[in-house]
């Protein structure tokens, strides 16, 4: 299919594990309603605690959170990127922060673990250590669907150019960039890093975002849809709810046509061994 459209959900995920999918497949329901066909979520969308709560609340792959999940992309026939949960890995106290997309049938059709951790101290602001509760991933990850091809990406990764750069070398088109991005970073650096990304690879972004306080830090939330000329075409403000843009594959390719970065590129003179 080369025109149709997507939704982003923003949410104020916390502690409650059960309020937070309840209100999840509300606004599912609400996005597929509206005519979304394929639904994207935020970052740690189903907890966000403090203390031993991650670990209590993390789950294997499929497991409650993703069940559920599954049942709403089957009743409604849609492609539902499930933001990212904290994932069990059998014999070890570390997490994966993981990314599920899920197909009309509630099958799982890809599953991204995120590669780059968020280890940083920012002057008056967060200073926080992912490295010490969580494992990072090793795999880049784009999915082939009927409604393009999917790159998965979360969050922190958004920094890290080179991964979507690869992303679109195997064809992505759409990129999914679910965060719980801090407000002190989000406001100046959110939108300019997202639209840079969909304006280098030419690839729509679809970034659903955390909003409110959470434990660690405040969030920024502003979830967005840009598509491959590097327009937002659709913002959330500060509240709960959904965005919804539409996602055209034919204007993606006279995009790559007008500027063929693609075909400029010059592989041959990249030096990685810097």
């Amino acid at each position: 299919m080369k025109k149709y459209f997507a939704a982003a959900i923003q949410i104020d995920t916390q502690s409650d594990k059960a309020l937070n999918l309840s209100k999840l497949e509300h606004y599912i329901d609400e996005a597929a309603g509206r005519g979304a066909l394929l639904i994207g979520m935020a970052e740690m969308v189903n907890y966000i605690g403090e203390g031993g709560g991650e670990r209590e609340n993390a789950e294997s792959i499929p497991g409650e959170t993703i069940h559920r999940l599954a049942i709403k992309a089957k009743q409604h026939g849609i492609w539902l990127h499930c933001g990212s949960i904290f994932e069990r890995i059998e014999d070890s106290e570390m997490l994966y922060n993981t990314s599920v997309l899920l197909s009309p049938q509630g099958n799982i059709a890809a599953k991204y673990r995120k590669i780059h951790l968020f280890d940083v101290n920012v002057k008056n602001g967060p200073n926080f250590m992912e490295s010490n509760t969580r494992q990072s991933g090793s795999d880049i990850v784009v999915a082939s669907t009927p409604l393009g091809h999917l790159g998965l990406s979360i969050c922190y990764d958004m920094r890290f150019p080179e991964i979507y750069r690869i992303m679109m070398l195997r064809k992505a088109q759409i990129v999914f960039v679910p965060a719980e991005f801090t407000l002190m970073t989000g406001k100046d650096h959110w939108e300019t890093i997202l639209r840079t990304r969909a304006i280098e690879n030419q690839v729509y972004i679809i970034a659903p975002a955390q909003m409110g306080v959470k434990p660690a830090y405040p969030t920024y939330g502003r979830s967005l849809i840009i598509d491959p000329w590097g327009n937002v075409i659709a913002k959330m403000p500060d509240q709960e709810g959904i965005i919804l843009a539409e996602i055209d594959l034919d204007y993606l390719e006279s995009v790559r046509r007008q500027i063929p970065c693609l075909n400029n590129r010059r592989p041959d003179l990249y030096d990685w061994n810097v």
